[in-house]
């Protein structure tokens, strides 16, 4: 069956099922466990949850409700939310307005949640304090860290976030400007073909996916634009993976050689610098070589860490893997060595996790968890990891792949075969996921 015909006998087979079943958008999503029940927990408990994103929203929502009377803070210095899972859609020209995915957090935070609008400086868990950038020192009873990752487009040499969307510059990670801005570089690069670079970064990702999905929906483009015949796609990974589940990673790349435009990819290649004028790339090897790579466009994939004010703190693990990541057990998401703190959200030195959809799942557990805390109670749910990513693959088809932390596949949608191209995965990511999101971010699912 051909490509066109396939979305429309899924569309067909998708609508039809939704008719009869009645399934909605709690049918269609993993349902997340939720939270205990009201506690009888009646003291003005001093909670701090440093970050607003959706880790931190979804964990005032809830807390607010489960304690009533409990003095909860917002520490972040952000106001604008973004529904950083819509940035892959700006980016491929799916969504066309940024307003999409933007929102203010002064109408998103819960009612009887105190804002701090600054961001946390410093953290003395020994003190149960944190230190705003002004100064402040806000003193807990409890903490949530929630503060999500910072983005380095500084240690890629020459590279200019001001310039995506010029020059064949395109990232979807920096803003809903950027991701917009990105899919004005692939359009105009479409118009004529040429040579698409990818990359990957060498540290931990939050939606590590996303690389992936532009990858498939530049070669997509280029073959709708009927420019296949002079344009090639070219990837480079850091390591011997373009992805950490093993399935998914041989399914994409068993998929990349069989595309209209396929994708070569390259292993042991870091980007380290740019030249955006002349359209070059530098990739560095384990061996200190650097290669000069010419592109048309260039999808630049930034370096992430924890922000500073985490890292240098005592919070983090301090060997290992995780090394500068929260240092929190996985399952309960409880700081190892000190109880009163949990973790939640991109910020966790856990072995997945950086997904809105981690935090769907994992929210309710580690509310739960310091809940029974608070009441002298061992922390007894125990979150597996789970993590979702719809991955795109051409327009108007997508995979939706779910996995634990043991890289084992956790379909949830009876409908959809995670590794098959799917119109009802792409209707998912279109349009279910941003109600989701609203739902969980505001403590309802």
């Amino acid at each position: 069956m051909r490509g066109n015909d396939l979305y429309h006998s899924d569309r067909r087979k998708f609508l039809k099922t939704i008719g009869a079943s009645g399934l909605g958008l709690s049918g269609m999503l993993p349902v997340a466990q939720m939270a205990s029940a009201q506690t009888v927990l009646n003291d003005k408990v001093k909670i701090v949850i440093a970050g607003s994103g959706l880790a931190g929203l979804a964990t005032a929502s809830r807390l607010r409700k489960q304690l009533p009377n409990a003095q909860i803070t917002i520490l972040d210095a952000k106001k604008e939310h973004n529904y950083q899972p819509g940035y892959t859609l700006l980016a491929t020209g799916v969504w066309k307005s940024t307003q999409s995915v933007r929102d203010r957090n002064e109408r998103l935070i819960p009612q009887g949640v105190e804002w701090v609008q600054e961001a946390a400086a410093a953290f003395e868990p020994e003190q149960n304090r944190v230190i705003t950038t002004s100064g402040k020192k806000l003193d807990y009873d409890y903490l949530v860290v929630a503060t999500g990752l910072v983005l380095k487009y500084d240690l890629i040499e020459g590279m200019d976030v001001a310039s995506i969307g010029q020059n064949g510059i395109g990232s979807v990670y920096h803003s809903p400007d950027a991701a917009a801005n990105t899919w004005k570089a692939i359009d105009a690069f479409r118009q004529k073909g040429g040579r698409a670079v990818m990359t990957l970064a060498p540290t931990f990702m939050k939606c590590a996916g996303a690389p992936l999905k532009m990858t498939f929906m530049v070669s997509d483009s280029l073959n709708e634009a009927g420019v296949k015949s002079n344009s090639q796609v070219d990837f480079f990974a850091p390591a011997t993976s373009i992805f950490s589940v093993k399935t998914v990673n041989d399914a994409a790349l068993a998929r990349w050689k069989e595309l209209p435009v396929p994708t070569n990819v390259h292993f042991h290649r870091t980007l380290t610098g740019v030249d955006i004028s002349a359209k070059t790339a530098y990739f560095t090897d384990p061996d200190g070589t650097v290669h000069k790579e010419d592109y048309g466009f260039l999808h630049v994939v930034p370096p992430m860490f924890a922000p500073d004010a985490v890292a240098q703190s005592n919070l983090v693990v301090a060997e290992g893997v995780q090394k500068g990541w929260l240092e929190v057990d996985q399952g309960t998401l409880q700081h190892t060595r000190y109880p009163n703190i949990f973790g939640l959200g991109d910020i966790n030195g856990t072995a997945r996790g950086k997904t809105a959809a981690t935090i769907k799942k994992s929210a309710p557990i580690m509310v739960h968890n310091l809940l029974q805390h608070m009441q002298g109670k061992p922390a007894n749910q125990i979150f597996d990891g789970y993590t979702s990513c719809p991955m795109l693959v051409r327009r108007g088809s997508a995979w939706l792949v779910e996995f634990n932390y043991a890289g084992e596949l956790t379909p949830t949608m009876p409908l959809i075969n995670p590794l098959q191209d799917s119109y009802l995965a792409w209707f998912v990511e279109d349009l279910l996921l941003k109600p989701a999101y609203m739902a969980v971010l505001k403590g309802k699912a």
